[in-house]
């Protein structure tokens, strides 16, 4: 957890376990409280430790909370497109975690260690089917995000049902003839 290493290091023995203590308190009554959701690990075993094990991503519920607590405002997200990244990162998820939970699914993200693999959103549906969702704001990220997701293809042994990339802007849903992948605009997500 990024927390407990950022103590770490200003932090020795004693002082550390109080530090963990405290931390974990905290995400405890923020998860209460419902203020936060963890978009856990997605492993293609059950029982894997890719799916047990690892850290889950977490959010705040509402991204509008993190824009709030970080002041930040429509005007200084223009400036500043990494954080408008990550904001609409989990402005995504937010949505797909609404939308799996009424088909009663889960919202997983992908990451492997070892060579370095990732995929934003796992949508894995109840019958065990799963979709791969790359999130990128602008569309120039679109062939990086094509470039991502078939590589994860390529290493699952169960493939996925489809892929697509939700960006901010898009004319229209666009299934790229190469690949299969869909490009889905922010737009389309809706019930």
């Amino acid at each position: 957890m990024t927390f407990i290493r950022d103590i770490e290091e200003y932090e020795t023995g004693k002082d550390i376990l109080s530090s963990r203590d405290t931390v974990s308190d905290y995400l405890d009554v923020l998860d209460r409280l419902h203020l936060i959701e963890n978009q856990e690990a997605y492993g293609e075993n059950y029982r894997s430790p890719k799916r047990v094990g690892k850290s889950p991503k977490r959010h705040l519920t509402d991204p509008s909370l993190s824009c709030a607590c970080l002041g930040l405002t429509p005007e200084k997200l223009l400036k500043d497109f990494n954080t408008f990244g990550l904001m609409f990162e989990a402005l995504v998820e937010r949505d797909l975690r609404i939308y799996m939970d009424y088909l009663d699914g889960h919202l997983y993200h992908f990451r492997d260690n070892v060579t370095g693999l990732e995929v934003d959103s796992i949508l894995e549906f109840s019958d065990g089917d799963y979709a791969a969702v790359e999130i990128k704001l602008g569309y120039t990220q679109v062939d990086d995000a094509k470039k991502s997701l078939m590589s994860f293809y390529e290493n699952m042994i169960k493939k996925p049902k489809f892929m697509c990339i939700i960006v901010g802007k898009c004319p229209a849903v666009i299934k790229d003839p190469e690949t299969g992948i869909y490009i889905v605009p922010i737009t389309a997500l809706k019930p």
